[in-house]
């Protein structure tokens, strides 16, 4: 089960700036992609060695260089040196647990996003940090593991549709945060079909895995806000950033953005208030399906109390009494008992009151 709030790993008393990687532990190798573009072309290569990205610090062309695996301290420390990254910069890209933000360091701008996803037909949202280092004419992107939702971007640098190769660093990073948001509606449709399956199977049959998968629902819904909320914070601060990185012509695009982000949270919103019906509805199904059975439990137990008292008063010990010296009558008398015992428990079970 997801934990809501992650373990801090970090070591009281350790020095800032210090590089260590408190992410999940890969065992894959670590993996560079290289993007140089501008308008009249691009280049597209997979890195072998860190080294080899160095080149490209002062290339007046936009450079996209995507990062996947931070277990090997050693490559973010040597990109960081290279590009002039601050060490507290770099510490927070290793630790893999931090809340949205923006930060705006004058030579660059230090971007954190979650990027979520979730599989088709599964329950729980996947997460993973993505921190991105926006320079003047380069984007250095650094993911916990191989495996994102930019291929549509790559696309449009290798085919050179759209705006990407006309504009700068900037337009690239806009980019991925706008996949980032549009991901989330994906996510949150599937939510939307999940909690309308569970609408119905809580009028027609509530169980306790219905009550489980509300409670799950609850919990991957505030993990979707706490990776969304501060999101909208982050784009806000790129907008009113008063930095020659972000451009006029960008910050369009930036409020565009913002108002997905907005939408999404309210949609997030709307759904939560749907989970907690959803609860209530559940409460109140068992509760009405609970009178009901209390109702027919009462009309039997009404009809046979007369009977009883008669019995329990009057006695059954006739003289003239049929199977009273009958061999077999005592067994007989047990066996008509467990057959009416096995007929009401098939009874109760039939209607769901077991």
């Amino acid at each position: 089960m997801r934990k809501i709030f992650p373990k801090m790993v970090r070591q009281p008393g350790t020095p800032p700036g210090t590089l260590t990687h408190t992410g999940e532990q890969k065992v894959e190798e670590v993996s560079i992609s290289l993007f140089d573009y501008d308008e009249n072309g691009f280049q597209e290569r997979t890195v072998e060695k860190i080294e080899d990205c160095f080149p490209f610090k002062d290339s007046p062309t936009v450079t996209w260089i995507n990062i996947n695996g931070l277990h090997v301290v050693e490559n973010v420390e040597k990109i960081g040196k290279h590009f002039n990254i601050h060490p507290l910069v770099l510490e927070d890209i290793l630790h893999t647990d931090q809340r949205p933000k923006m930060e705006d360091l004058d030579e660059y701008i230090y971007i954190v996003a979650r990027m979520l996803s979730l599989p088709v037909g599964g329950h729980e949202v996947g997460s993973e940090q993505l921190s991105i280092v926006l320079g003047e004419n380069v984007v250095i992107t650094f993911q916990e593991r191989p495996g994102d939702m930019f291929d549509p971007i790559r696309d449009r640098i290798r085919k050179g549709k759209g705006r990407v190769r006309k504009s700068g660093a900037d337009y690239l990073a806009y980019l991925l945060l706008d996949t980032i948001v549009d991901s989330c509606f994906m996510i949150l449709e599937q939510f939307g079909d999940i909690i309308e399956g569970l609408e119905e199977d809580l009028f027609a049959h509530p169980t306790v895995e219905s009550l489980h998968a509300i409670h799950h629902l609850k919990r991957e819904s505030l993990a979707l806000k706490r990776a969304v909320w501060p999101l909208r914070e982050v784009i806000s601060g790129l907008q009113r950033a008063e930095t020659p990185l972000v451009r006029d012509s960008t910050g369009m695009y930036l409020k565009d953005v913002y108002d997905h982000t907005i939408q999404v949270i309210d949609t997030i919103e709307s759904q939560r208030d749907m989970v907690s019906g959803l609860q209530d509805l559940y409460l109140s199904t068992i509760s009405n399906r609970m009178n009901e059975v209390m109702k027919v439990l009462t009309i039997i137990a009404t009809i046979f109390i007369p009977l009883t008292f008669v019995a329990g008063i009057y006695g059954m010990n006739f003289e003239n009494m049929p199977e009273l010296g009958w061999e077999y009558g005592y067994f007989a008398a047990l066996t008509v008992m467990a057959i009416l015992g096995a007929i009401m428990v098939y009874f109760f079970r039939r209607n769901h009151w077991l």
